[in-house]
């Protein structure tokens, strides 16, 4: 097993310089306290920026800082101060922090913060690069480092390289603000795993992904992606904290001490704490509205209960981060001036470091945690909180914003925006019975400990080890080299040859409107010139209906299946139909389809002699997907009483008479004649058939990245059309030979 490399953008400690010496502590918050302890149970190498620019540095500090945190199994990536400005102050903070949860209005799209962005990931693939070895696993951590999967791909395209976002992930609508959309997603596609805290987040990436890209799922419901000739998967993992260490430490003597001392300034009053970061997405300010409410609507409630608002300094300097701190000061003062007395101050306010031990001492007596974020990834001092009441006895007042709420149902969940519920929640907490508190909070422990930051970590790793084990898998499918080579001489040497193709996906790439596809470049020539070889019999097959076969292919020589088996045509011939079917069902069922057209914006429906085709391919997926469920459940008697078949392909439902096959219309011609030399390709569910009709020794060609009965792939149809023109070099060049087909 090589090496984790652990990649974020600040270490697991910073580096702070007085006059005469360097100062290492351990870093706080974030990505970094959450993996620490992962990080430790291993052999990894943590790489990331130290906490100083290269112009706070000497040349000498700059060597001291490398050999101590190589001795720390960390990496330096220093920046220069412009740079770090433009990259984190600037887009990552100011761009795409803001537009990630929730606030365009604080936005700004500036291309010198662009380019800085660009430059630093360049400058972090750089430093992974020099380190990486082959086996070694990658591990990049969250929104400062968006393009960096993307350029260590370039660089090391056999890595194993996973991703994490640990803030939400928007929906496509806001992500299509961003100028620099494509760019972001396309270098986050060259990981082989993307993971995020929840199913709503995975969901909107996987709609951005086909919304701007264009890349779709392989399948509805599904989380994998192809991306050229890799499959990519986006998937959930809700991080977890270290729960026994909050649950020790919160029964320490030390922590005991701390109590003890709080609870003397405090009084035996109720205690309700609130803690966060200083930021616009934390509801700070509408949290302390409703407790201002709740003082002036539940009077009673005066003198006998304190909020503790603990606010952690972020981001100093940024305009809507300075406002929001002159705005919580003023809040503060209001409700203490407006309802504190002589011996009690309503909100006690701290904006300064509090020690480790006396913020668990702090979860450890409060008799209610209200966090009630407007958006945010996870909220992980949620579960620190939970972790700490190790008695059971506590209240969590939880946004309904927060990744952590799937995961706590059993807390109190609020609209961080609606004050009279947070109100209402305050006083049923307040007024909660000790059963039910301890009713709450203790399956929410037992979650909490079963889904650790380690087993988070853990599954994560192993999810990403399985991903490449797939990749790898498909990869030994595709037409390397070698194969490609023993497919030509077999073709050359054989005096009779066969070779069946489907049309959407393999011959003609597939786009957003069916009715604007086009034969990929050169393939139309490539075919007329198999086909003209007394050798070689050619045949095009698909669901498409006969005139539009007849209008790219009518003119080649070579033999068409239209309607998936139903219809044949010999060239030069008239069109036959080799397998019966019948239309009179179609009226029916179109009316059922047309309706489900209607109901699903971005569906269209297709008609042909003898089936309908309903085609989601630019429906948004997860609507799509509700509405495939109900349409199969409503086609299933219809499809009963008429002896019809539904084929279920990529985006695609198809209903067509029961009994009809492609695979029948191959076994017809595998049976004209012994074939020497036999190949198929195709890239969609209803090919199967054709590939399991195939007699040993042909070659089965599945076009894309997708698991299949094929033995081999190719990864495009760009590179079918390669193959198969490497094929047609091979022919005889005899004129006005007769092209094969009975």
């Amino acid at each position: 097993m090589g090496r984790l490399l652990i990649i974020s953008n600040r270490l697991p400690v910073s580096i702070s310089q007085s006059e005469d010496s360097l100062t290492v502590t351990p870093s706080v918050g974030g990505v970094a306290t959450g993996l620490a302890s992962f990080y430790e149970t291993r052999e990894s190498r943590w790489i990331g920026w130290p906490g100083l620019c290269i112009e706070d540095c000497r040349a000498e500090d700059i060597e001291e800082i490398r050999i101590r945190l190589n001795a720390m199994n960390c990496q330096p990536v220093f920046l220069h101060r412009d740079a770090f400005n433009g990259y984190y102050r600037g887009f990552s903070n100011q761009t795409i922090w803001p537009l990630f949860h929730y606030f365009p209005q604080y936005a700004r799209y500036r291309e010198a913060d662009w380019d800085a962005y660009v430059r630093v990931n360049r400058t972090f693939a750089d430093a992974v690069v020099s380190v990486a070895q082959p086996d070694d696993t990658i591990w990049v951590q969250d929104y400062q480092l968006m393009l960096l999967p993307g350029m260590l791909r370039t660089e090391l395209p056999q890595a194993e390289i996973g991703f994490f976002l640990h803030i939400p992930f928007p929906s496509s609508e806001i992500l299509r603000l961003l100028p620099w959309r494509e760019e972001l997603l396309g270098q986050l596609l060259g990981a082989d795993l993307i993971g995020f805290h929840t199913y709503d987040y995975a969901r909107h990436f996987l709609a951005s992904v086909r919304r701007i890209l264009g890349i779709s799922s392989i399948a509805v419901g599904r989380s994998v992606l192809p991306v050229g000739r890799r499959i990519v998967q986006a998937d959930v993992f809700p991080m977890g904290i270290d729960y026994e260490r909050y649950a020790v430490e919160a029964d320490a003597s030390g922590s005991a001490e701390e109590i003890s001392k709080i609870r003397e300034a405090i009084g035996d009053r109720k205690v309700i704490l609130s803690i966060d970061r200083l930021d616009y997405s934390k509801g700070m300010l509408q949290r302390l509205d409703a407790f201002e409410s709740l003082l002036e609507t539940h009077p009673e409630v005066q003198g006998r209960v304190t909020l503790i608002l603990k606010a952690i300094e972020s981001r100093p300097g940024i305009e809507q981060y300075d406002e929001l701190k002159r705005r919580l000061d003023e809040a503060v003062g209001k409700v203490n001036g407006r309802f504190g007395t002589l011996d009690w101050v309503p909100v006690i306010y701290l904006f300064r470091f509090i020690p480790e031990e006396t913020l668990i001492a702090l979860y450890r007596m409060s008799d209610v945690a209200l966090l009630t974020p407007l958006r945010d990834g996870m909220n992980l001092i949620a579960k620190e909180y939970l972790a700490a009441k190790t008695d059971g006895d506590g209240v969590l007042i939880l946004s309904e914003m927060a990744g952590a709420e799937q995961e706590l149902r059993e807390a109190l969940i609020v609209n961080p925006n609606d004050r009279r519920q947070i109100v209402k929640a305050i006083v049923q907490a307040l007024e909660m019975p000790v059963e039910e508190r301890r009713a709450r909070v203790r399956p929410m422990q037992e979650r909490m400990k079963r889904t650790n930051v380690l087993r988070w970590a853990e599954e994560f790793i192993g999810a990403l080890a399985r991903i490449k084990r797939l990749q790898n898998r498909l990869e030994t499918r595709r037409v390397g080299k070698s194969v490609r080579g023993r497919i030509v001489t077999d073709f050359r040497a054989a005096k009779t040859r066969l070779i069946l193709l489907d049309c959407d996906g393999t011959l003609v790439p597939i786009t957003e409107d069916p009715d604007r596809a086009e034969p990929v470049p050169g393939v139309l020539d490539t075919l007329s010139k198999l086909a003209s070889d007394s050798k070689t019999s050619v045949v095009v097959m698909s669901g498409r209906p006969r005139d539009a076969l007849e209008t790219w292919f009518g003119d080649l020589g070579v033999r068409l299946v239209a309607e998936h088996g139903i219809w044949l045509r010999n060239p030069e011939k008239d069109w036959e139909m080799i397998q019966p079917a019948t239309a009179e069902w179609k009226s029916e069922v179109k009316a059922l389809l047309q309706w489900y057209v209607y109901r699903t914006p971005g569906a269209r429906l297709d008609e042909k002699e003898f089936s309908l085709f309903w085609d989601y391919r630019n429906a948004e997926e997860i609507y799509a997907g509700v509405r495939v469920g109900e349409l199969k459940e409503d086609l299933g008697p219809l499809a009963q009483s008429h002896s019809l078949r539904l084929i279920e392909g990529a985006r695609f439902i198809e209903v067509q008479n029961a009994g009809i096959s492609e695979g029948i219309a191959v076994r017809r011609f595998l049976d004209e004649e012994s074939w020497e030399f036999v190949l198929a390709a195709g890239d969609d569910v209803s090919d199967e058939e054709t590939f399991q009709a195939l007699p040993e020794g042909s070659y089965a060609l599945r076009v894309g990245p997708i698991p299949s009965r094929a033995r081999h792939a190719v990864e495009s149809p760009q590179r079918l059309g390669e193959l198969l023109a490497e094929l047609a070099e091979t022919v005889g060049r005899v004129r006005g030979a007769p092209a094969r087909g009975r």
